[in-house]
């Protein structure tokens, strides 16, 4: 029987490329910290017994030497309790003298061959993969005379799965054209489902080509009350003598959901790989520290369920050097993001002028940010990157309080914000320079967005004209974010000056960008995606051919609100040392 029907999450489209770049390292960063945390936690914190000191204590040994031969039997029945042995036809796979945790090529046997499923199985049925081992020369049939309890040992394990069928892709032609407003259904996972639909989820059965069965490596000698919490559920003590048997691993870690394959009518035969070997302890500790961490990440929400194929692919399909240059880069350029925050922040808490610096920028750029967090939001993204782009936007809000007078106009009946320009930006030629860049590149960038509107609009599906918006919008900010620096480029060109500029901040973002370059070459994507990335690197080239050909101006305020002159060496005269006194009695 299928498991019971649960909601579905949102069927949220894909986040743009940069978000995925840029939460690489902070998903494997947050999976290592979880997976050390939990290996500490249960290391030192383990829960343990009171011991008794007038009973001796108990220790548990494997009852299996290392090299010993083992016989294995594997069953495939609709049945979760097997007890059939003397059905030929279950019997899928028997192997003979295999050393118990001998690391060799005898020790690992393969098989590959084709399961024919019966009608029940078609139709959301169960199929359990039973494994016994024994002792060379002993049976694992309860029923059989020569058979003993301490010699044989088995585990089932579900060889189908179950998951949410494919919906109908809500989204349509808003224009309203018969072949493209017809329903197209598309591979959603369980979190891709549509949460508004109130109908029960219907499943659909997959099957597991591959079962790795492994054997772990585990001769540890535990006392009875002292068994480390993230062993104890796999450990199979037998009762009398309070020793355990070697334990099972069902190796999933690798298979990914797209390689599972989906039972219906039209399939006759399926592939089944099968594999026997040992593991390690570190090695399948470390398996399930990582799955369990992955779960600690989906029940957060920060992570989604295909999100951990894809970092299991990277990891399959990626070049290992290449991986570790990627997992450094990411680590560079979480270091760099931060300190840009860091100083962004800095710049804006201590600056008092706002000559030389665009106004009308900081204001876009909070716009900008705004439409982004609408349509995380519409689109049911996980709640830390919308806490993300929620603190973003109250950021870029902040900056332009910084960056102007924000007062409270309370004379209507609602009260309204108004926002005044501050003296230091409209007393000079900054405010009509801000303005002059802003007419001719507001004229190009509500062109740019006008056709991309009319293009997605006419050739995209979208599944309100609120999302349509959105998706056009964001799409625009991503595509023509970069022109909203140009103002700042022209006020440098028309004021001969650079000085006014936050240039420890712009150099950490320059980093990042060099890092976006690396990312292009590494993540595959679309071609005309891979070249946008590039666009910055104009933009910040053109800024340091500005720093380099314009002269300092000691005369300019810098970005602390103080000029070069005001540190211009005194000669030590009498007039020099009186006119200092001076000042600074004005200044007290």
């Amino acid at each position: 029987m299928a498991p019971p029907a649960v909601g579905g999450g949102g069927d949220g489209e894909g986040q743009p490329q940069r978000q995925q770049q840029a939460g690489f390292g902070q998903t494997v960063t947050g999976i290592i910290r979880v997976a050390v945390f939990w290996y500490f936690a249960s290391k030192f914190f383990s829960p343990k017994r009171p011991t008794d000191p007038s009973q001796p204590q108990l220790i548990s040994t494997n009852l299996f030497q290392r090299g010993e031969y083992l016989d294995m039997w594997l069953y495939l029945s609709e049945h979760e309790k097997f007890n059939d042995f003397g059905n030929e036809g279950s019997l899928i796979w028997h192997e003979t003298n295999i050393p118990y945790a001998v690391w060799g090529k005898e020790s690992t046997r393969t098989l590959s061959t084709k399961y024919y499923p019966t009608e029940d199985l078609k139709h959301n049925g169960s199929l359990y993969a039973h494994v016994f081992f024994a002792r060379s020369g002993y049976p694992p049939d309860p029923n059989d005379p020569e058979y003993q309890h301490d010699a044989t040992f088995g585990k089932t394990h579900p060889v189908v799965v179950y998951y949410p069928k494919s919906k109908a892709d809500k989204r349509r032609s808003l224009l309203g054209d018969s072949e493209k407003t017809e329903t197209l259904i598309k591979d959603v996972d369980d979190h891709e489902g549509d949460s508004k639909d109130d109908g029960p989820v219907e499943w659909v059965s997959y099957w597991k080509p591959n079962v790795t069965i492994n054997l772990v490596d585990d001769f540890t000698r535990y006392s009875s009350n002292a068994v480390p919490p993230n062993i104890a559920p796999y450990l199979n003590v037998e009762p009398s003598t309070g020793n355990y048997f070697p334990t099972i691993f069902f190796n999933e870690f690798w298979l990914l959901r797209d390689k599972l394959i989906p039972l219906n009518d039209t399939v006759t035969e399926l592939p089944l790989n099968l594999e026997v070997g040992p593991i390690s302890m570190t090695k399948w500790q470390l398996f399930l520290q990582i799955d369990q961490s992955f779960q600690v990440h989906r029940s957060y929400g920060s992570m989604i369920e295909g999100e951990a194929d894809e970092l299991k692919r990277v990891f399959l399909e990626g070049n290992p050097y290449l991986l570790v240059i990627t997992m450094v880069v990411s680590l560079l350029h979480s270091v760099f993001d931060f300190l840009a925050f860091k100083n962004d922040i800095q710049f804006w808490n201590k600056n008092k002028s706002m000559e030389g610096l665009s106004a009308k920028s900081v204001i876009v750029n909070f716009i900008c940010q705004l439409i982004v967090f609408l349509y995380l939001l519409d689109n049911d993204t996980s709640w830390m990157i919308l806490a993300s782009s929620g603190v973003g936007c109250c950021i870029e809000f902040w900056k332009i309080g910084k960056a102007m007078h924000i007062e409270i106009d309370r004379s209507g009946k609602i009260p309204m914000l108004r926002f005044r320009d501050r003296e230091s930006y409209a007393g000079n030629k900054t405010k009509e320079y801000d303005d002059l860049a802003m007419k001719y590149l507001s004229g190009v960038l509500f062109f740019l967005v006008i056709c991309s509107s009319i293009y997605s609009l006419m050739y995209e599906r979208h599944r309100s004209w609120y999302s349509w918006i959105l998706s056009s919008f964001t799409s625009c900010v991503y595509m023509f974010g970069f022109i909203m620096m140009c103002p700042q480029l022209f006020i440098n060109y028309k004021l001969k000056s650079v000085a006014h500029l936050p240039w420890r901040q712009m150099t950490y973002k320059f980093l990042n960008t060099i890092i976006d370059d690396l990312f292009a070459f590494v993540i595959k994507m679309p071609m005309l995606h891979r070249l946008s990335v590039f666009r910055d690197d104009l933009i910040f080239l053109i800024y340091l051919y500005q720093r380099w050909v314009y002269p300092v101006d000691r005369s300019r305020v810098n970005e602390f609100g103080f000029g070069g002159e005001d540190d211009k060496p005194s000669d030590g005269s009498e007039t020099d040392v009186t006119v200092r006194k001076e000042e600074e009695k004005k200044t007290n």
